[in-house]
C-alpha cells in the first residue's frame, strides 16, 4: 500500500517503490481526484505515479479520493486569517480521512481491481459555503470577496475538474467534522 506522498519527488518515490515491490500480490495506491484533468504540478506528479502503477505489471488497484475535510480545513483556516477573505470560485467535496481510510482497507484486502470509482465526499461545496461554515464554528466575522482563479489551473477548478461526477461518496459530512473542531 502506497499512502505517502509530498509536492515533490513523489513519482520518483514510487517508482523505487514498485521497483522493491515486484512480486507483491497486491500495490494499492491513493491519488486525488483530477489528477490527469487539473493543470497543477502535484496533480501531475500524482498522474505520474499512477501510470507508473499501471505500467509496473504488478497487480493494483488505484482509488482517486477528493480533498480530505482536514486539507479543505486548512485551507479555509488560512484564507479566513485575512481581515477580508479571498474566496476562488470553485467547488469542493470534501471526504473524511476515516471515509477514506475504510475504503483503502477494504480495497486492499479484495482482489486488485484497477482503477476503481473515485471517492468524494457526502456534498458538493461552493468554497464560499465551506468558508462561511468555517467562521460561524471559529466564532469569527469576516468579509469575504469573491475571486476568480487565474490561469489554466483555475479554468479546470471553475469548470469542476477537480470533481467527482460518478463514484462514491462518504458518508461523514463537513458539517460533523467541523462540530468535533
Amino acid at each position: 500500500m502506497h499512502l505517502a506522498g509530498g509536492q515533490k519527488g513523489d513519482d520518483v518515490a514510487t517508482r523505487n517503490l514498485l521497483a522493491a515491490c515486484r512480486g507483491v500480490r497486491h500495490f494499492v495506491y491513493i491519488s486525488v481526484i483530477g489528477a490527469d484533468t487539473v493543470p497543477l504540478a502535484w496533480l501531475r506528479t500524482k498522474h505520474a505515479c499512477e501510470e507508473a502503477v499501471e505500467a509496473s505489471g504488478i497487480p493494483f488497484t488505484v482509488l482517486r479520493a477528493a480533498q480530505f475535510h482536514d486539507l479543505t480545513l486548512t485551507m479555509v483556516r488560512g484564507l479566513a486569517k485575512l481581515p477580508v477573505v479571498p474566496v476562488p470560485g470553485m467547488r469542493l467535496q470534501p471526504v473524511d480521512a476515516r471515509d477514506v481510510a475504510a475504503r483503502i482497507a477494504g480495497l486492499a484486502l479484495g482482489q486488485p481491481a484497477g482503477r476503481v470509482p473515485d471517492l468524494a465526499g457526502p456534498a458538493d461545496f461552493d468554497l464560499r459555503e465551506l468558508v462561511r461554515d468555517y467562521l460561524t464554528v471559529a466564532g469569527k466575522r469576516r468579509l469575504t470577496v469573491p475571486v476568480r482563479l487565474p490561469g489554466q489551473a483555475g479554468k479546470a477548478y471553475r469548470g469542476g475538474r477537480n470533481l467527482a461526477l460518478d463514484g462514491d461518496r462518504g458518508t461523514r459530512t463537513w458539517e460533523e467534522f467541523l462540530a468535533e473542531r
